[in-house]
């Protein structure tokens, strides 16, 4: 230790000059004996004088020996300027902006040390690009946008009730039906995989937000956007400015549902738990 300790003896860290070490330790860091430009003296960590976190003694002259890192990039982060910060002990302080378009501070050390790339978004869940996807017996049709800090998903149950599931409990396998699963007793009855009573009752999902089966806003466009399911293929119906468009929209194409019901309305269905039939409606 001591040979470390002398390699740092005599040199300076900002108006900081190191001149010997202390038996008191910080974190593990030997506490060193500095002498400041002003005069006065100070205690710091041997880690504090080589990250650039201590320059001097308080009095402020150290701060015009710190780099200027406006304009550098660390990460997704950009420099914009320095900031004072009291609690940081007098160090500068950086405001930053982020690629995501956060804004944060962070000290010199972290942004060159490599401590701080980001406002945090980083860690956080990344949208997947799983329209078309199965999990369990929900198919993701569209995408339902962000609240929460969690990513939500429009799907198809097979059965063919509608869902909006978090991106998290599809993944994690939490949620695997729009909740058809939950009750293993009940029957539905299929022809060439259509649910009749799932069309017949016209219902809509709790969570669906406009009201309308079939129809939702997308959050990227701010436009109201219409489909429809049967017989296993979903049908994109189009894009429009208002919600009364997409319904009517809509409406039109579940005409098909009816010419359906006066076919197989009350004959010749095949009856089996909606858990395992392999059809779609929506």
């Amino acid at each position: 230790m001591g040979r470390r300790q002398d390699q740092i003896a005599g040199q300076r860290f900002g108006s900081l000059t190191a001149a010997e070490p202390t038996a008191e330790r910080k974190n593990g860091y030997t506490v060193w004996r500095c002498v400041c430009d002003c005069g006065k003296e100070a205690l710091v960590s041997s880690r504090h004088l080589k990250k650039g976190w201590k320059t001097d003694c308080g009095c402020g002259m150290g701060k015009e020996r710190e780099p200027d890192l406006t304009g550098q990039r660390f990460g997704k982060l950009t420099v914009l300027g320095p900031e004072e910060s009291p609690e940081a002990g007098g160090r500068v302080q950086w405001r930053c902006r982020c690629d995501c378009g956060a804004r944060i501070t962070a000290d010199t050390g972290r942004l060159t040390g490599g401590y701080r790339k980001s406002c945090g978004c980083l860690a956080r869940t990344e949208r997947k690009d799983w329209i078309g996807r199965t999990f369990g017996s929900l198919t993701v049709t569209a995408y339902d946008g962000k609240r929460g800090g969690r990513h939500y998903w429009r799907c198809v149950c097979l059965c063919g009730g509608e869902a909006v599931v978090s991106q998290s409990n599809l993944q994690g396998g939490h949620t695997k039906s729009c909740g058809c699963l939950w009750d293993p007793a009940s029957t539905r009855h299929f022809v060439d995989g259509t649910c009749i009573e799932s069309i017949r009752s016209r219902r809509v999902s709790a969570g669906n937000r406009s009201g309308v089966r079939g129809v939702y806003r997308n959050n990227r466009t701010g436009r109201w956007a219409a489909q429809i399911t049967f017989r296993g293929k979903t049908r994109y119906l189009g894009s429009f400015d208002s919600l009364e468009e997409a319904a009517g929209a809509r409406a039109e194409a579940e005409k098909i549902f009816d010419d359906f019901l006066k076919q197989h309305g009350d004959t010749g269905a095949e009856t089996m738990p909606c858990a395992v039939a392999g059809g779609t409606h929506g």
